[in-house]
C-alpha cells in the first residue's frame, strides 16, 4: 500500500473541525495496535497513509493553514516519512517522563541510529530499521527518529506469511523484544 498523500486527500480546516472528534477517536483507536513500547524508554509507532493524514490535518488545525503551497509543504515532508515500497515505516520515541532524566536518559542511546540496533525478527532472520539521517550529533540525539525497515522480497515473504513476529532492540546494556499480537500484525501486514 505504497502512494503518497495528495492535497485532494485532505479537508479543509473547517470542514475538518466538523468531523475532528470522531476522527481522532478512530485513528487514536487505529494506533493502538501500531504503537508498540520496547522496554521503559522506547516507543515504536507504525506510520502510513492514514497515520500521516491525520498528522497533516492536526497540523493545518494548529497552524491555522488555509494557502495551498503551505498545506504543500506539509504534505511533502510527511510524505518523506512513509513506507517505502517493501518497507515499514516507524516513529521511534525515546520517552522520559521526569525532566530531570531527560538528559542523562536521551545520552545512553547516543550512537542508537548507526549499525543494527532496532529490527524485527521472523525465525532466524531479520529486517533492521534504517535511521532518517541528521538526528544525532555525537554528543546528542533527538527524542523522535524516523526509521524505515526494508525488506528484502524473501523477507517480505517470510513477514507475510508469519504468524509469530518479533520487534526488538539490542543497543548496548538496553535489549528488549515484544511479539506482534495478532491484531499488530495483521495491520503491519496491510501496509506490505
Amino acid at each position: 500500500m505504497n502512494q503518497n498523500i495528495v492535497i485532494d486527500d485532505l479537508l479543509n480546516i473547517i470542514e475538518y473541525e466538523k468531523v475532528r472528534d470522531d476522527y481522532r477517536r478512530d485513528i487514536l483507536d487505529y494506533k493502538k495496535v501500531r504503537r508498540l513500547s520496547l522496554g521503559p524508554h522506547i516507543t515504536i509507532t507504525f506510520e502510513n497513509v492514514k497515520t500521516m493524514k491525520f498528522q497533516i490535518q492536526e497540523m493545518m488545525r494548529a497552524e491555522r493553514m488555509v494557502h495551498d503551497e503551505q498545506i504543500q509543504e506539509e504534505i511533502d515532508i510527511y510524505n518523506s516519512l512513509l513506507p517505502k515500497p517493501d518497507s515499514l515505516s516507524a516513529t521511534l520515541f525515546i520517552e522520559v517522563s521526569e525532566e530531570a532524566q531527560i538528559k542523562p536518559v536521551l545520552n545512553q542511546f547516543i550512537g542508537l541510529t548507526h549499525g543494527n540496533t532496532v529490527y524485527f525478527q521472523v525465525g532466524d532472520q531479520k529486517v533492521f530499521a534504517e535511521f532518517e539521517a541528521g538526528r544525532e550529533e555525537e554528543d546528542r540525539i533527538s527524542s523522535v527518529h524516523y526509521v524505515q525497515f526494508p525488506f528484502t522480497k524473501e523477507m517480505r515473504t517470510a513477514f507475510l506469511e508469519a504468524s509469530d513476529v518479533i520487534l526488538g532492540i539490542d543497543y548496548r546494556d538496553y535489549d528488549y523484544q515484544v511479539n506482534l499480537s495478532e491484531e499488530t500484525l495483521s495491520s503491519l501486514k496491510a501496509d506490505l
